[in-house]
């Protein structure tokens, strides 16, 4: 299959690290016109030089803006009043005790993970349709339907993405813009490095084998046994933003590894 995106611009949030920084790179070497953001300029500007050098010749611009906050979903729109694709990818993750989590904690997890997407897609949706054709894709978790104990807040917003994500798909019906989820298991990204990073440091092995090891003890239903590359969740991605994915919306799409133990 030929993913050619020439003449399609798209927003990746949160993309200058991680899984959002694997899916603009393979954006912008489908063709399309990749629209990086995240909160620090210095970072975005890293991103963007990055982006260029993975995929030669593509065009890649950044916008600095804080989504959580209805200011930053203001400021990226009107610099980016028309895109053809949207990746609601920003999100956050810090594991906690249920009864450590103060209530500004659940509305930070809230803003960032679940109002960051709906504003944008608000913002973007209609005009998508009125031009007949566009892909908007929030990256939800296997969390959302594995609720982990150690962070309920994170799994909870991952499961008000998959909501919104078919409520939206369904008042989209027949305008041409499809609307899905995407659900990664644990995956290798700079947040889990940090998270893993102690562990790293205490045993001597590398990232991938504590990884391996993370996934056992606490995704034992996983059949790869092992966390994902941010790649192999990029690729779901591309193909859910391609033209060729025009009969897949209102689908919660996962690249878990097998993590989630149903059909």
């Amino acid at each position: 299959m030929n993913i050619d995106l020439t003449g399609k611009t798209a927003i990746v949030t949160g993309s200058t690290i991680g899984i959002g920084h694997a899916i603009a790179i393979g954006l912008a070497k489908a063709g399309a016109s990749v629209v990086v953001n995240g909160r620090k300029q210095d970072a975005v500007d890293a991103a963007v030089a990055a982006i260029r050098e993975a995929a030669p010749g593509a065009t890649v611009k950044g916008v600095a803006a804080d989504l959580g906050a209805s200011e930053g979903a203001a400021a990226l729109v009107a610099a980016v009043p028309q895109p053809d694709i949207l990746v609601n990818n920003v999100g956050v993750f810090k594991p906690m005790d249920f009864f450590d989590i103060p209530d500004e904690e659940w509305s930070r997890v809230f803003e960032i993970n679940v109002m960051s997407g709906v504003r944008l897609s608000r913002a973007y949706a209609q005009g998508m349709a009125e031009r007949g054709w566009g892909r908007i894709v929030f990256i939800s978790s296997e969390s959302a339907i594995n609720i982990p104990v150690e962070m309920i807040q994170y799994g909870f917003s991952k499961t008000a993405q998959l909501a919104v994500a078919r409520g939206l798909a369904k008042r989209m019906a027949g305008t041409g813009v499809t609307v899905n989820s995407v659900l990664p298991g644990p995956t290798l990204s700079e947040g889990v490095a940090e998270m893993l990073k102690d562990e790293v440091a205490k045993t001597g092995q590398s990232l991938e084998e504590v990884g391996a090891a993370f996934v056992k003890a606490h995704r034992p239903s996983s059949i790869i046994q092992r966390a994902a590359t941010v790649d192999e969740v990029a690729n779901m991605v591309v193909y859910v933003c391609s033209k060729e994915a025009s009969a897949t919306t209102g689908a919660a799409l996962r690249v878990d590894g097998g993590t989630v133990d149903t059909i």
